[in-house]
């Protein structure tokens, strides 16, 4: 393994928490997560809720605990018909000790208490329940990642039509291809919702184009050089991992990047690794993967050529095994990633490098807590814990980072008050393990 350290190199700092008013962790638990994503979950199951009583019976109750969340505490999961076990008790270690001293959704550890949201969902409206067909796997979230997916042509068109011919490795088209995902992740349904019905939530091709091609204004650090010397030494081809993020339009842009890292010749495979359970409303699963591939497969060739290409050769990618799908069910607890199991830690240790996509799985690189936005570097924070090289592509939408430039950081509080959370700002960071 290639690297034995389990924690950051720096003393860890306290956990992000939602008490404050006014924060932006405060608005998601206290208001955010009920008025807005559990409300339109709600409306975009509502026949489901009318025809299963008892999921909407323990649904409301959640609804209730959030509207008290000042208050009211976790609860403890209760192993149900279907549920694995493992699971349960990997939960229940997670939160015991946050119930024991008497803390409450505001108060629990904010990145904890977002995950236990979603998981929380699923065991009261039925997701485990095999003796329920109405329920037993029911995606409440299924219909706006489908939306996102069979929306995105249109925009993905132009961008895959930009990209057709940088098909070999240079330190440029690599720096090209590492911009598409990293400003794609603004594209975050649980935030923007897309509907297929109305065209004016469509982000234009021009309008991501454009932020693409201006992304070097609001990088408040880059290390695309670093990177992509790196890659130009390497030795042999490998395996590749992309933790990904968001279904929609933000997955098509991951698999962009996966498709130049087979045809440039610097990945032999690529590993995408994703969420075992529905979780913070668009966060892809594989059957949100291989749906997107099989819709751009089987697009109109007259009306979008190169979607329907790329679709037919990610097919051929995942029939070969140059791409493969993982679920792990780490990727849907709120534990910092160095709390990595063993097994999954000594997998991705082989890997030449990973890419961490999106802002809730950077939140868990740097566990949630208040590192310094300047003094603390990423490579002390990440680098010299994570089992591989790894590379943070994360748009800002919280309060927390690290390894930011210290000018950059005022231009940006400067320009945008909300720049820490809406996405308008992001990081390329570069993380070296110990030899």
């Amino acid at each position: 393994m290639k690297n034995s350290m389990s924690k950051p190199s720096l003393p860890l700092p306290n956990p992000l928490v939602s008490t404050e008013p006014g924060t932006w962790a405060f608005d998601t638990m206290s208001r955010r997560v009920n008025e807005e994503i559990l409300q339109r979950t709600y409306d975009e199951n509502e026949d489901f809720f009318k025809e299963n009583p008892v999921a909407m019976s323990k649904f409301t109750a959640l609804r209730e605990d959030l509207q008290n969340a000042k208050v009211k505490k976790l609860r403890l999961f209760e192993l149900l018909e279907g549920e694995v076990a493992e699971d349960i008790e990997e939960w229940n270690k997670i939160i015991e000790p946050h119930i024991s001293e008497g803390k409450t959704w505001l108060s629990t550890p904010w990145l904890i208490a977002e995950f236990y949201l979603y998981r929380r969902l699923l065991a009261d409206t039925g997701y485990f329940d095999a003796a329920n067909p109405n329920t037993f796997k029911r995606d409440l979230f299924e219909r706006q990642k489908r939306a996102g997916t069979e929306s995105s042509p249109a925009t993905a068109e132009g961008i895959l039509e930009r990209v057709s011919k940088l098909t070999t490795f240079s330190e440029d088209n690599l720096a090209v291809l590492l911009s598409i995902p990293l400003w794609g992740n603004q594209m975050d349904l649980s935030i923007w919702p897309t509907d297929t019905s109305d065209n004016n939530n469509q982000p234009s091709e021009n309008a991501l184009l454009k932020v693409i091609e201006n992304s070097h204004e609001n990088l408040l650090w880059d290390d695309t050089n670093d990177i992509c010397s790196y890659c130009s030494k390497l030795p042999q081809q490998g395996n590749v991992d992309i933790v990904v993020d968001n279904a929609g339009l933000e997955l098509i842009t991951d698999l962009v990047l996966a498709d130049y890292l087979i045809t440039s010749g610097i990945a032999s495979q690529v590993t995408f690794r994703l969420k075992s359970l529905p979780t913070f409303v668009s966060d892809a699963m594989e059957k949100d993967l291989r749906h997107t591939v099989e819709y751009f497969s089987t697009l109109d060739q007259n009306t979008y050529k190169f979607c329907k290409e790329a679709g037919e050769r990610w097919n051929q990618y995942l029939s070969s095994d140059k791409w493969i799908c993982k679920e792990d069910d780490f990727w849907v607890q709120g534990k910092p990633m160095w709390e990595m199991p063993n097994a999954l830690r000594s997998e991705m240790s082989k890997s030449i490098f990973a890419i961490i996509k999106g802002d809730a799985n950077y939140r868990r690189l740097l566990g949630d807590l208040e590192w310094d936005l300047s003094q603390d570097s990423f490579q002390n924070v990440v680098g010299d814990y994570f089992p591989c090289h790894v590379i943070a592509l994360r748009t800002l939408k919280a309060m927390m980072g690290c390894g930011m430039e210290p000018e950059k950081v005022e231009r940006a509080k400067k320009i945008d008050p909300n720049w820490m959370v809406n996405g308008k700002f992001g990081v390329v960071q570069f993380g070296v393990p110990p030899i």
